[in-house]
């Protein structure tokens, strides 16, 4: 499967990824450009962008990038004067265990576009639906609680009725950082004082919700409820905040790597070792206990 291929699998499954390019190597650096990778939001590389010690570099700003949601032309240079020329704004990282050479390798993100899940069948659920689709949201009508699989990134409940409880307290219990329900300020308090609440978890539900615009109409009151979740998209506080790979210090070279499937791994008297690649631990290795 070319890279090509597995970026529109991914995609497909609304699964985030980087995809990773080369666009400049200097020798004798083992990359060339045009090589590309897919890097997963668990540090995995698929591809080739660089030898063991630069794909650590490439992992660790991959996950910012991927986090941040903004591409980033990253500079891996060996360590001492470089004649490689400058790139403004480029985010620049010194690999102490670059054997020489440098390389230039454009990051971009792959984001799925917002899912926002509607559960009901009303003219408000509607128009949501509808106005969603103009945005370029993923907008689904739900029928049942959030499952674990496929979690939305907004649930909003038009349903007027039905159990609504039950939806919110499987929505909050799957992660879901957005909940909207239209009701009115007194049913919307009923229905939530009848869930055993954190305030963190009931932070997270809105309601009534929407915008206080004085929306009457099904579509106005669409149009407030969109607007509420593009606030909310744009300040970053739709999803509940997701705990970052784990790093360790290669006790060799001293460069920082990111923990993950594929990260070279030593146990010795008891403790965890990682390492930036297979040299570095085999040094390790062979060095004697005590």
């Amino acid at each position: 499967m070319t890279i090509s291929e597995r970026a529109q699998q991914l995609l497909a499954a609304r699964t985030p990824f980087v995809h990773a390019t080369v666009v400049r190597a200097q020798p004798p650096a083992s990359a060339y450009p045009g090589d590309e990778a897919i890097l997963l939001a668990d540090g995995t590389i698929e591809g080739f962008v660089g030898g063991q010690c630069a794909q650590n570099s490439v992992r660790k700003a991959a996950l910012g990038a991927l986090q941040a949601g903004e591409s980033v032309l990253l500079r891996v240079l060996p360590d001492g004067d470089v004649h490689f020329p400058e790139a403004a704004g480029a985010c620049v990282v010194v690999n102490p265990c670059l054997s020489g050479g440098a390389l230039e390798i454009f990051l971009t993100p792959q984001l799925p576009a917002p899912l926002i899940r509607v559960y009901g069948a009303t003219p408000i659920a509607d128009a949501l639906i509808q106005l969603c689709g103009v945005l370029g949201y993923d907008a689904r009508r739900d029928t049942e609680p959030v499952a674990a699989t496929a979690v939305p990134t907004a649930l909003v409940i038009a349903s007027h009725g039905g159990p609504e409880a039950e939806i919110i307290r499987a929505a909050l219990d799957n992660g879901v950082g957005y909940i909207g329900l239209v009701a009115s300020k007194v049913r919307g308090a009923s229905i939530l004082s009848s869930l055993d609440l954190s305030e963190t978890e009931r932070a997270r539900i809105h309601t009534p919700v929407g915008l206080p615009i004085g929306a009457k109409t099904p579509a106005e009151i669409a149009v407030s409820i969109a607007a509420e979740l593009i606030a909310a998209l744009r300040k970053g506080n739709l999803s509940v905040p997701a705990t970052a790979p784990p790093e360790a210090v290669d006790p060799v070279c001293g460069m920082t790597v990111t923990v993950g499937r594929s990260t070279e791994h030593l146990q010795r008297e008891g403790a965890d070792y990682w390492f930036c690649g297979s040299e570095c631990r085999a040094a390790f290795a062979n060095r004697p206990v005590g």
